[in-house]
């Protein structure tokens, strides 16, 4: 029986321990991978996604039930190359040591202090089942750049996109570069206790605490992508109808089950009906009909279709407002499909569950407020979240949203749109996650930053430190004894 057949035999924690040793050893014999290289495995990476385009967006169909063709090129195909193109761009200038200031008198006499980028090793990444494949391939922009290895464990919740990914990448890369673990929640639970020299999860918020716990026992850090209750504050010198059809735009992408979806929406109160029926007119623009739509995202399970009818039916049974966007569907057309017709809630209170849950659905709350003040206290007596939107022209307002709110990123005029950016590092705060990846952040991230000191060779301010002490040594350290 050979080395192949044996690790087969083995319950998957202990063929996953294994692997990881292996990629480890390979890591420490052929010592950090140079700039090409690099340049190599993230080549290999585009090329995966290129080739794989079509299998990939329809396996992605088959795990929603329906997604959107069109989305799914744009958000986990381009949006997956677009970071892996962009840390091949720069990632020889982010390599480059920092050459850092030494104390005096030492830079004097010829020390040198420098700040080197060396990889970390072997990187965890637990992906989600909201953009299997973007949430895949955007931190592994960052985990090759810096010159790491990478064990991926993709999501149970989308099984036909997790088997793909697991076919292709030994394709593509030796299987001491990356390797996939597709499985249920004993597998994730295993791979989360593995000793990792870093481990990046995505999802949510009370998984991602059990995530940490795991690693924390072989000391493992963590970049924790987590989510919350995106808010979105529409200010009196907003355009409404603009503010509308981006919240709308943003609330529906993915049928809503995005981290950063606009959670609810917090708007003055004599503006509140204004908006809620510009919000409505932007959904039925751009969905003529959801039952059946290709441009419209199924839910992607039974069990998330029917928590999200629980939040609703538990609103309106505690005095909210329900308002449906396409009332009039047949239900005999919906019967087989889980595409969800967005659904607006207004009059709601903080004993409903669809203000205390991330709804992760195109299920909108809308809150009037009377002062600004009053929204952004509304904000911070809730945790940290993933990212804040707020739409306006009155620049004084949006400074001060800005200084008294924390969240993980913000767009100003628009939702969304900051993890786009590959110059501004994505993470959360607190509740919403910790650690930031994303262009050069991303690198730094999968990086250690080791400071590298270099002595120089005259040794007269150096004997003077050594005992026994004289007047020459009690000067000096009185010198630096100041305010």
């Amino acid at each position: 029986m050979n080395a192949v057949q044996t690790q087969a035999m083995l319950d998957p924690a202990s063929r996953m321990s294994i692997q990881l040793e292996r990629m480890k050893a390979a890591q420490l014999r052929e010592g950090p991978p140079d700039a090409g290289v690099r340049e190599d495995r993230l080549n290999q990476a585009i090329a995966l996604l290129v080739d794989n385009e079509r299998a990939l967006v329809e396996a992605l169909d088959a795990d929603f039930g329906g997604r959107s063709h069109d989305q799914s090129r744009l958000t986990d195909i381009a949006g997956s190359i677009g970071p892996l193109k962009h840390a091949k761009a720069h990632m020889r200038r982010w390599m480059r040591p920092q050459r850092r200031r030494t104390e005096a008198p030492f830079g004097l006499l010829g020390a040198r202090a420098d700040l080197t980028f060396v990889p970390k090793g072997v990187v965890g990444v637990i992906a989600p089942w909201n953009f299997p494949v973007n949430l895949t391939f955007a931190p592994l922009a960052g985990v090759l750049a810096a010159g790491n290895r990478a064990m991926i464990k993709p999501s149970e919740f989308t099984p036909a996109t997790s088997q793909l990914m697991a076919d292709l990448f030994p394709r593509y890369f030796a299987d001491d570069v990356i390797s996939v673990h597709p499985g249920g929640p004993d597998v994730g639970s295993a791979f989360a206790g593995l000793a990792f020299d870093h481990l990046i999860f995505t999802g949510g918020t009370g998984i991602g605490a059990k995530v940490m716990q795991a690693a924390a026992r072989n000391l493992v850090p963590v970049t924790l992508e987590l989510g919350g209750k995106s808010p979105t504050i529409i200010g009196r010198s907003a355009d409404l109808a603009l503010a509308a059809r981006r919240i709308a735009t943003g609330k529906t992408m993915n049928a809503g089950q995005i981290c950063l979806a606009p959670d609810y929406v917090l708007v003055p109160n004599d503006l509140r009906d204004a908006f809620v029926t510009a919000y409505v007119e932007a959904l039925r623009a751009m969905y003529p009909r959801f039952a059946g739509n290709p441009d419209y995202t199924a839910i992607v399970s039974d069990r998330h279709h029917q928590r999200l009818t629980q939040y609703i039916e538990d609103a309106r049974t505690q005095g909210a407002r329900v308002i449906e966007v396409a009332p009039t569907e047949a239900s005999a057309e919906t019967a087989n499909d889980r595409r969800m017709a967005p659904v607006v809630l207004t009059d709601v209170s903080e004993s409903m569950t669809v203000m205390q849950d991330e709804i992760f659905g195109p299920v909108l709350p809308v809150v009037g407020y009377d002062t600004i003040d009053e929204a952004i206290d509304f904000v911070n007596a809730r945790p940290r979240p993933l990212g804040l939107y707020w739409f306006g022209k009155d620049r004084a307002e949006e400074e001060r949203v800005l200084q008294r709110t924390v969240s993980g990123g913000v767009t100003i005029n628009d939702v969304i749109f900051h993890v786009s950016m590959e110059d501004l590092p994505f993470g959360g705060v607190g509740p919403s996650g910790m650690g930031a990846y994303h262009g050069q952040d991303g690198f730094l991230e999968f990086s250690h930053r080791r400071a590298v000191y270099r002595q120089t060779g005259v040794d007269a301010v150096f004997g003077m430190l050594r005992p026994p002490y004289g007047e020459g040594f009690r000067k000096f350290v009185a010198g630096r004894i100041s305010r």
